[in-house]
């Protein structure tokens, strides 16, 4: 056998001192949100300075050429990366490939479109890792928080009825179960992925379902903005799949 010379690659790198991952994924769904990436990763660098962290953009292949600029980022920072789906579609989905795609023990999602409060990650970050928590839900509807970023008074009023029917379903009591900002510990979401539903937009919801022991779930306000660029995804299938959700967990509870 040819014995390994010096400059052999192998040979460097069992050399190189370990390089440890992530503590914090933050995962991103996104489509059609190309002015959106670059505003965004350098509103999280300012805001997460006391993590190191991954930002994992999950584009539903975009004909605005959002992953292009996704993938324009990774080279210049190696804590960006991009997944490309084809042929799949959904928030929700999309936020399941990216938590089992990412490393870190703790886990955050948020939208694309710079609505949620990015200097609130750090301090989700710490109620799980420092405090011990298993959940942490940016909510709106806590003291100091808001959901004045939303479009009109009919999505007010929508997002209050889905609330109010989603806390007569859940085993806990939130204030916000419909947001789209939050964090966990990725071992209690890899945990639950064979319970969710997968469809629609209510990603945290579907979680909180799915749960089969009370996890300690704590809620911290923010102040939903107004959109950055693009546009809303809400839609009548968007009702039909919450709907359809909630079936889904009615029948995994009562059989």
């Amino acid at each position: 056998m040819q014995a390994l010379s010096a400059s052999d690659p192998r040979d460097r790198h069992e050399e190189a001192p370990p390089h440890p991952g992530p503590g914090l994924s933050i995962i991103i769904p996104c489509y059609q949100e190309r002015g959106n990436i670059v505003p965004l990763f350098h509103a999280v660098r300012k805001a997460v300075t006391g993590y190191d962290w991954e930002l994992i953009f999950v584009d539903d292949n975009s004909p605005d050429g959002t992953i292009d600029e996704v993938w324009n980022l990774a080279q210049a920072d190696s804590r960006v990366r991009g997944l490309l789906r084809i042929g799949r579609r959904g928030l929700s989905s999309a936020v399941i490939e990216g938590v089992l795609s990412s490393s870190a023990p703790v886990v955050a999602v948020m939208d694309c479109d710079m609505q949620h409060d990015e200097t609130l990650l750090a301090g989700m970050a710490d109620a799980i890792s420092q405090q011990g928590y298993d959940i942490v839900i940016g909510s709106r509807h806590v003291k100091g928080g808001d959901n004045a970023g939303l479009a009109n008074a009919w999505r007010r009023a929508l997002s209050g009825l889905g609330i109010r029917v989603a806390q007569c379903l859940l085993p806990i009591r939130v204030s916000d179960p419909m947001s789209g900002f939050f964090a966990m510990r990725r071992a209690l979401f890899v945990q639950s992925v064979g319970s969710l539903s997968g469809t629609g937009f209510k990603i945290l919801l579907d979680l909180l379902m799915a749960q089969k022991s009370r996890p300690r779930v704590i809620e911290l306000p923010f102040v939903f903005r107004t959109r950055h660029e693009g546009v809303s995804k809400m839609d009548r299938k968007v009702l039909f799949q919450f709907v359809q959700m909630l079936f889904h967990h009615l029948r995994r509870r009562y059989k």
